[in-house]
């Protein structure tokens, strides 16, 4: 039983040790277990540095560096052109369009997109009841048989009083919601002629 004592004993001493008195102040250093990279050298931002020739520390970007992600060769993917400048008609190459990605063009369309053209996209948002009456419905002829290209470049440059979305949206998701408003006007526009015949039951349709 001496032993367990004896154990017990050194373990509260140890903890104490190491851990100290908590809420006691002292003017000693604090203990440095591993003080390897604690206090390195470095450079202050904009300082200076007598190792390069011009003096400065910071140093500019080699020519043509591009950052990871930001090449952007893909025009149709990042602009919503083809290779000869006109608008993309459907969705980019490398791009599927199914469930998951109809459901994330709802998600963000419901966040960023319905306060002004409405849950269904007819412009009846709620910014209408503020006194913004120009949202335009998606289920004029214009904008129905707009290009998905140029519907994409309107969510990333913006127009008129709508403001770019490009700092809000990833392209992958710019894409998304032009898939949505795409499902949203063959909602109001659709026809039962539309509705393959093995599905008409399910609506009633005989």
């Amino acid at each position: 039983m001496r032993y367990v004592y004896f154990a017990t004993f050194l373990l509260t001493a140890l903890a104490v040790g190491i851990l100290g008195f908590r809420g006691c102040t002292s003017q000693r250093p604090p203990l440095e277990v591993f003080p390897d990279m604690d206090r390195q050298p470095h450079y202050l931002a904009q300082g200076a540095s007598p190792f390069f020739a011009d003096g400065r520390a910071d140093r500019p970007l080699p020519p043509g560096v591009v950052a990871r992600g930001e090449l952007r060769a893909n025009a149709s993917f990042y602009e919503g052109k083809t290779a000869n400048g006109g608008w993309v008609i459907g969705m980019p190459e490398g791009i599927t369009v199914d469930a998951q990605f109809m459901k994330r063009g709802r998600d963000r369309y419901q966040i960023y997109c319905t306060p002004c053209h409405g849950a269904l996209g007819d412009g009846h948002g709620i910014t209408k009841l503020y006194g913004m009456g120009a949202t335009p419905t998606y289920n004029d002829d214009r904008l129905v048989k707009m290009a998905d290209g140029e519907l994409f470049n309107t969510i990333t440059h913006g127009k008129n009083t709508m403001m770019s979305y490009a700092d809000k949206l990833e392209p992958s998701d710019r894409w998304a919601v032009v898939a949505y408003v795409r499902a949203l006007q063959r909602a109001q526009r659709g026809k039962v002629e539309d509705v393959p015949a093995s599905h008409r039951a399910e609506l009633g349709i005989q």
